[in-house]
Parts: structure tokens; sequence; C-alpha cells
């Protein structure tokens, strides 16, 4: 009879505890906090947290916009010389993986248990946009197992053209899913809850992606422009919002207003200026401002000493301006002059029906208006003979002018300076790299140490884990 006491006595003891865990687990559960994300919360965040990192301080500031020649140093120029800070690449990895793969692929899952199919949609495009921006940077990247953390915890790279193939088909898919007369979204700080404008969004992502396959795989480039005729050509066109987000004041400020509240490490870039003063171009007194002490936009050399950038001082050189500067300053993703030139590319490479020197032309007047400047000024800049469309070198002329209308969107201007090799820049006045300058970020420490073997295997097929090794669509 004891034999069978005690363990009775251990079962009763065993179920009180239980019974004793779900009445705390009850008593726990905060009746005011939902036990379901919101999926207009995880819009609106998803949004501002990932257009944050876009424009923030690590993809841009310390990285892009200083090897895109837009901006530079005039203190601590380390990052101007081509010698990034480990924080700065881990939080770009960290941001995008975590803050937006994570959570737009969640959104996407909740437009399926929701039963609406835009919530879906924009989940998929703004995950496709990241994971664009991913591979652009970075070369190869964890794609097919990186929405799956629980079943993935250490995700294989893919192959950059299995990214951009994967990503094609995904935006493709969410195009064709999106329903603009019903289920409407709450959240869409972007584009106002306008199921066209994301339609336009997604396929002004597949035309860009189809240019970063053209001089790997024509045919591959081509068919996505077969696809994109076939479905109405549906772009961003004149008068349409385009892809950005307004800021606000604190806390939602532009994140470069937020750093300027702080500091004043930087100065346009004396490359830059000097295009813009050779050839005319108003533009001038908007990406940049006048110095205190002189009457003269004055730019930056890149990648100075700490000393000789310091002598030049804060007073007698030009910032960037304040319609990038300003704490409500909006963050510009994808433009109306990013699509005409991309379609005057398209149409030079036979790649679709068109003119590409009116094309190029229609694409530096929508930059241009872009800052409100119309009219005689815009007829004067393209009639100048280092304007004019070169057919038998488009590669120059719509890499400069598509450099400049870029301006401050260093992530993508990055992207298309290395695919089209213009402008042609020089590298850092001091840079580390024994001449050359950054191909792409180099993967972050965490990665070695805690994907290794897939890191391995990534870096074995893509090439030594450089700022200088090319990514797959840098072809030349």
């Amino acid at each position: 009879m004891k034999k069978l006491l005690i363990p009775f006595c251990l079962i009763f003891a065993a179920a009180w505890l239980a019974g004793c865990q779900k009445d705390l687990e009850r008593t726990n559960i905060n009746p005011n906090e939902p036990t379901v994300v919101q999926p207009d919360y995880l819009l609106s965040n998803g949004i501002k947290s990932n257009v944050d990192t876009y424009w923030g301080s690590d993809a841009t500031m310390e990285t892009s916009l200083l090897y895109i020649q837009y901006w530079a140093k005039i203190q601590y120029p380390d990052p101007d010389r081509y010698i990034p800070a480990s924080t700065n690449i881990q939080t770009v990895w960290n941001n995008f993986y975590a803050q937006g793969i994570a959570d737009f692929t969640k959104l996407a899952e909740l437009g399926d248990t929701l039963h609406n199919p835009n919530y879906k949609a924009v989940g998929i495009i703004m995950r496709s946009w990241i994971f664009q921006v991913l591979t652009d940077l970075y070369g190869d990247i964890p794609y097919t197992q990186a929405g799956n953390i629980d079943k993935y915890l250490t995700p294989v790279y893919d192959s950059q053209r299995v990214v951009y193939r994967g990503l094609l088909a995904e935006l493709k898919n969410a195009a064709n899913t999106i329903s603009p007369s019903d289920n409407p979204i709450l959240g869409d700080s972007l584009l106002a809850g306008n199921m066209n404008s994301w339609k336009k969004f997604a396929n002004g992502l597949r035309s860009r992606i189809a240019l970063r396959l053209a001089d790997r795989d024509p045919a591959a480039a081509k068919a996505v422009f077969a696809e994109l005729a076939a479905e109405g050509n549906f772009f961003l066109t004149a008068g349409d919002r385009e892809v950005k987000l307004n800021y606000l004041t604190s806390p939602n400020q532009n994140p470069v207003g937020k750093n300027r509240e702080t500091r004043n490490d930087y100065r346009i870039s004396k490359t830059v200026v000097d295009k813009l003063k050779a050839l005319n171009d108003p533009r001038l007194s908007i990406y940049a401002a006048l110095p205190a002490d002189t009457n003269a936009y004055i730019g930056v050399t890149n990648g100075l000493s700490a000393d000789s950038a310091s002598r030049l001082g804060f007073s007698r050189t030009s910032d960037v301006g304040a319609a990038f500067t300003a704490t409500q300053a909006p963050a510009f993703v994808f433009t109306y002059a990013e699509q005409l030139f991309i379609l005057a590319e398209a149409a030079q490479r036979n790649l679709i029906s068109g003119n590409a020197a009116d094309l190029y032309a229609q694409a530096i007047r929508a930059s241009f208006k872009q800052y409100g400047i119309t009219g005689a000024q815009v007829d004067a800049y393209l009639a100048q003979p280092a304007v004019a469309y070169d057919a038998n070198n488009f590669k120059k002329s719509i890499g400069e002018q598509k450099w400049l209308a870029l301006f401050s969107e260093g992530l993508e201007a990055f992207a298309e300076w290395r695919r089209l090799d213009y402008p042609q820049l020089k590298p850092a006045y001091t840079g580390a790299l024994q001449g050359k300058m950054p191909l792409r970020l180099t993967y972050p420490s965490s990665e070695q140490a805690l994907n290794g073997a897939n890191y391995k295997a990534a870096v074995a097929r893509q090439g030594a884990d450089l700022l200088t090794t090319k990514v797959w669509f840098d072809m030349y």
C-alpha cells in the first residue's frame, strides 16, 4: 500500500502544480494588450524602421554615400578612407533581416490569415525590396531560408542570380495579387494605401532588377520587360506619388536630420559639386548649402587625412542641402525619374520598344521637377553638348545623369555606379584599399561565428570576403 501511495502523491502534486501554473498564466494575461499583431501597426512600423535603415548612418552616411562621392567627411574620416566600422556592417545586416525580412514575412502571413490579399502583396513587395538592397550590397545572401528562422536557424546563402530570379517571381505574383477596388489597408505611410501605386512600385522593382541581369543574362532581362508589357507597362507616371516616406517632427524625423542634431561630420563631396558646376546644373543650390564664410559652394575631397580635413573648416565648406538634412525631409525609395532612366536604358538595349534619347531627356526633366525646377532652365541644361544623349556610350550618358538624379539615395546609386561604371570616380585621396574602391560590404563577423559553414560556402563561390570583391551583377 505504501509503495502505491508515494507515486499517487507525486501525481497529485504534479497535477496541482500544473493547475497553479495555468491559473498564474491566466492571471498574468493583460486584457488591454493584443495577443495578435495588428497588420496596420506592423506595416507602419516596418516602413519607418526599414526606410530609417536605408537612409540612416550605417547604410549610407558612413558607407555608400561616401563611396559614391555624394558626401565626404570633415571629421573622423576613416569611413571616407574605406575603413568602415564593424558595427556599421553588422547593423545594416541585423536591421534589414530582423526588422525587415521578419516583419514583412509576418505581414504577408497575416494577409492570408485575415483574407486580405493587399496586406500580403505589400508584405511581399517590401520584403523583396529589402532583399534586393541586401544582395546589391553584399552579393550572395540568405534568401530562400531567411524568412523562417524557426526552421532554419543557420540559413544557406543563395547566389545573387538565384536571389534576383526569386524576387522577380515574387514581385510578379504580388503585383497580380493586388486588388485596388477592395480590401483596403491601413498604416501605409509610404503610398497612402493606394494599391495601384503599390503595383507600380512592384513593377518598378521588377524593371530595376531586370537591368541588374542585363549584362549577365540579356535574354532573362528581355523576358522580364516582355512580361511587364503583356501586363500593360503599369509604371509610375508623371503626377503619381513617388515612393517616399514623408518624415515628421521628433521622434519620427528624418535620420539625417536626427544625425545633424548632435553631429556635423559631413560635407558635400567635391566630386559632385565639380560636376554640377561643370554642367551649370541648377540643382547645385539644392544639393549643397552655402558655407557661412563664403558665397561659393565648396565641396570636400573624399578620403582626406584627419588633419587635412579639419584644416578646411566647417564655416568654409558646404554642408549637404536642407532638402536632405531637414528634420522633415522626405526619404525617396523609388522615383519617377529613376523609372524613366530604367526605360531609357531598356530601349537602348532593345529590351523594349521606345526612343532611348527621348526617355533620357524625360528622366532628366523628372529629376529637375522633383526639386521644383521646370521651364527654360531645364531646356538650357538639356541643350548642352555635355548633357546630350550619346547612343554610342549610353552607359556614360545614363550613368552620369542617373548618378546626379539619385543624389543622397546612396544604396541605389552605389549599385548603379558599379553596374554602369559611370561616372568614373577616383579613389579616396588617402584610401586604405591600395588605389581601389569599395565594391560591396563585407559580411558581418556574426555570420562567421554563428553561420560559419554557409558563410564559407558563399565566400568560396563569390570570392574573398573583401570590400573590393565584385558581386555577380558587376560584370565589367
